[in-house]
């Protein structure tokens, strides 16, 4: 098997027939190379039996300390490629298709207070273009439960203010639009009208994106994970806080507070609803906790 080409093919069919992002291209591709320099450095052989080889790979992925999170997503991997092999290209039987994945305990995603998220929003400086830019940006980030890459990929022309909302272009480039919240509004309204002008200003090419640097130039996403930093500490938040931490309190403040799962679902972007479900579980957790304290016989 010439495996240059025939994964060449494959990531064609990704991008092409299922409109997959770039940066989820990279990872299956990553994934099924570490697969190919495995069979091609004789574990298993070239020409031995596929489920024999993907058996021992998986082995040797466990061996070598990967996490089962790691190794589940590997076999995942392999089981698109695979299947598409089988379905698509008319290769020989899936060799994974009886092959049980790890069992995954999903760790539940940690969430912000609302008293924490405001304390981050308070330590954002008034005074100065990048204190109104990330200002905008926080408020932004918590409002709608934007990715960071779904936010530096904001142009001005994505703002929308009758009524407010915001178009954004998520994985797979589809496209999406999000109700925005009046905070939300009046921060990135302040950012446009006294921030942002200053800081386009320094640089002869005017930059298109929403959100720029102290140069003109398009805000990186690892820009945003530093000053998302930034704040945390200033606010006083002793665990990690990072763009996602803002996506995540997004989804559990609107479940906790009656919004439905399928409008979750919708604002966030997901494709499958069963992503979306590990919110209600932060929620039953963070119930009990609030039981836990505050029941005399708990």
């Amino acid at each position: 098997m010439n495996w240059d080409v025939v994964i060449g093919e494959y990531l064609d069919y990704l991008a092409l027939e299922r409109g997959l992002s770039r940066n989820t291209l990279h990872a299956y591709e990553r994934d099924l190379r570490d697969y190919v320099r495995f069979v091609q450095d004789g574990a298993g052989g070239e020409a031995g039996d596929p489920v024999a080889s993907v058996r021992q790979y998986l082995r040797h992925l466990t061996r070598r300390g990967l996490s089962e999170a790691t190794v589940a997503r590997r076999l995942a991997a392999l089981r698109s490629f695979f299947g598409y092999q089988e379905d698509e290209a008319g290769a020989g039987p899936d060799p994974t298709r009886h092959l049980s994945s790890p069992r995954l305990v999903r760790p539940l995603p940690r969430v912000l207070t609302v008293e924490q998220v405001e304390a981050m929003l308070a330590a954002c400086p008034a005074d100065d273009p990048v204190g109104l830019r990330d200002r905008a940006i926080l408020e932004l980030l918590y409002a709608t439960g934007l990715r960071v890459s779904e936010l530096v990929a904001l142009t001005v022309d994505d703002w929308d203010t009758s009524p407010p909302r915001l178009r954004c272009r998520g994985k797979g480039e589809k496209e999406r639009l999000i109700p925005v919240g009046r905070a939300a509004v009046r921060a990135v309204d302040r950012f446009l009208a006294a921030g942002r002008p200053r800081l386009v200003s320094r640089t002869p090419v005017r930059a298109g994106a929403l959100f720029v640097n102290r140069r003109g130039a398009a805000l990186t996403r690892q820009s945003v994970w530093k000053l998302v930093k930034k704040y945390a500490a200033l606010a006083a938040i002793v665990h990690e806080v990072t763009p996602h931490t803002l996506r995540h309190s997004f989804a559990t403040h609107l479940l906790e507070n009656g919004a439905d799962l399928r409008s979750v679902q919708e604002m966030l972007g997901h494709a499958d609803i069963s992503t979306t479900q590990i919110y209600t579980h932060v929620s039953r957790a963070r119930l009990k906790a609030v039981y836990d304290r505050a029941h005399p016989r708990a």
